[in-house]
C-alpha cells in the first residue's frame, strides 16, 4: 500500500471515529446531585432512599445513602423536581412514611448545589417559622391548632373520668353515669369511655329491685360495651401495643353483662373472642366461662371449661375446686353409697395440695369425706417405697 493510500484510509478511521462518538457527547443532558441526611439527632441516616422525582415528565431517580448519609449521582436529567426522603428503599417502593420532602426543586446540566436533609436543623427552623414555604407554615399553624383542641378535649375527659371514679368507688353509679355520658357528648369516639359507661350500667343493674329496670341498665351496659368493641378494633396495635389486651377485657366484661341478663350463649361466644384477642389471659376467661356455665346448670361445658382453665394455668388452685364441684354433681347412689364421677376426688385434692389453708379447704375436705376419699394433698407424686422389716 502506497503512502497515499495509507494516508487516506487513516483520515478515513479518524473521520468514522469522530462521528461515531458525537452520540456518546449528545446525551449529557443531566445533572449532578447530591447531599448529606442527618436524622434529629444529628446522626447520619445510612441506607436512606432519596427519590428525586421530575415534576414535568414523571421520570424517578431513587438515591441510596452511604453509611455516612450521603448521596450522590452524576446522571439526573435537568428540570424541577420533588425530593423525597424515605427510611429505606423498601418505604420509596411503597409511598410509605416519608421522612420529609422538598418541591420545586431544580436540576441544571452543571454540577447543582448540595441538597441537604438536615431534620434537626429542619425541626429548628419549623419552630421558628423559619425556612418554610406558605404551604408548610400553613400545615404547621394547622397541627399546633389541631393539637391544642385535642389536649383541651383530652383534659375534659379526664376530669368527667376522674368525677366518674370517684362515684364508682363510692357506690355511686348514677353521678358515674352522668359523668361518662357527658364525657361522650364532647367526643363520642373514646374507647375508654364507653367502656367505663358499661361498667356504671353494669354494676348499677345490681342495686336494681324492678326487674325491668335491672333488665334495662344490663341492655345500656350491653350498648356500650359493644360501642368499645367496636372502636377498639379500629387501633392497631402499631398505635397501642395494648390494643388486643383492652379488647379482651372489653369482651370480658361485655360477657359478664350478657351473663347477668341471662343470656348465657353470647356470654361464652363473648368469652372466646375475648381468650382470641389475648391468649396469654386465657386461664382467666376460660374460669369465668366456666363460672357462667356452672351457673347456668351446664356441668359437663363447665368441666370443659374450668379443664382448659387448668391446661393454661396448672396452678390456678380455684378452678380445681369449681371442676370438683361439677364433677361431684354427677355423683351416683349405689344403695347408701355415693359414687364420684372420676377425677372428682383428684380436683379437690389438688385444691388443697396447692392452697391447704385456701377459701374452700374445709368445703373440699367435706365433699371428699361425702364420697369417701382420704385427704391426699400429694397426689401424682411417687410415693416412697416402705421399708422392710
Amino acid at each position: 500500500m502506497n503512502i497515499k493510500k495509507l494516508f487516506a484510509l487513516s483520515a478515513l478511521v479518524i473521520l468514522m471515529l469522530g462521528l461515531c462518538a458525537l452520540p456518546v457527547f449528545a446525551q449529557g443532558a443531566s445533572g449532578t446531585v447530591k447531599g448529606v441526611c442527618k436524622d434529629a439527632q444529628g446522626n447520619p441516616i445510612a441506607d436512606a432512599a432519596v427519590v428525586w422525582a421530575n415534576q414535568e415528565n414523571g421520570q424517578k431517580y431513587t438515591l441510596k445513602t452511604n453509611k455516612k448519609g450521603e448521596y450522590f449521582s452524576l446522571g439526573i436529567g435537568s428540570g424541577t423536581y420533588t425530593v423525597t426522603l424515605y427510611k429505606n428503599a423498601d418505604d420509596a417502593k411503597a409511598n410509605k412514611d416519608p421522612i420529609f420532602h422538598q418541591n420545586k426543586v431544580p436540576v441544571t446540566l452543571d454540577e447543582n448545589p448540595p441538597l441537604d436533609f438536615d431534620m434537626k436543623k429542619l425541626a429548628t427552623d419549623a419552630a421558628k417559622g423559619q425556612g418554610l414555604t406558605p404551604e408548610q407554615l400553613k400545615a404547621q399553624q394547622e397541627a399546633a391548632e389541631k393539637a391544642k383542641k385535642e389536649n383541651n378535649t383530652v383534659g375534659q375527659l379526664n376530669e368527667r373520668l376522674a368525677a366518674a371514679k370517684v362515684a364508682t368507688d363510692a357506690g355511686d353509679y348514677e353521678t358515674a353515669i352522668t359523668n361518662l355520658t357527658a364525657a361522650n357528648d364532647i367526643d363520642a369516639t373514646r374507647d375508654l369511655i364507653w367502656f367505663k359507661l358499661g361498667d356504671a350500667y353494669r354494676q348499677s343493674a345490681t342495686k336494681q329491685t324492678d326487674p325491668a329496670e335491672k333488665q334495662k341498665r344490663l341492655d345500656s351496659a350491653v350498648g356500650a360495651y359493644q360501642k368499645a368493641v367496636q372502636l377498639k378494633q379500629a387501633v392497631t396495635n402499631d398505635k397501642d401495643p395494648n390494643a388486643n389486651k383492652s379488647l379482651a377485657a372489653y369482651y370480658n366484661n361485655l360477657a359478664e353483662a350478657y351473663s347477668k341478663a341471662g343470656k348465657t350463649d353470647d356470654a361464652i361466644k363473648t368469652y372466646q373472642q375475648a381468650i382470641a384477642s389475648d391468649p396469654t389471659a386465657a386461664a382467666q376467661y376460660y374460669f369465668n366461662m366456666g363460672a357462667v356455665l356452672t351457673n347456668a346448670g351446664q356441668a359437663d361445658k363447665a368441666i370443659d371449661a374450668f379443664e382448659k382453665c387448668i391446661a393454661a394455668d396448672p396452678t390456678r388452685a380455684e378452678a380445681y375446686y369449681q371442676k370438683g364441684v361439677n364433677l361431684l354433681g354427677k355423683a351416683t347412689l349405689q344403695g347408701d353409697k355415693m359414687v364420684a364421677a372420676p377425677g372428682t376426688a383428684e380436683a379437690f385434692q389438688k385444691y388443697l395440695e396447692l392452697v391447704p389453708t385456701g377459701g374452700h379447704s374445709e368445703e373440699a375436705k367435706a365433699m371428699l369425706a361425702s364420697i369417701g376419699a382420704p385427704v391426699e394433698t400429694g397426689f401424682g407424686k411417687k410415693k416412697p417405697p416402705k421399708k422392710s422389716n
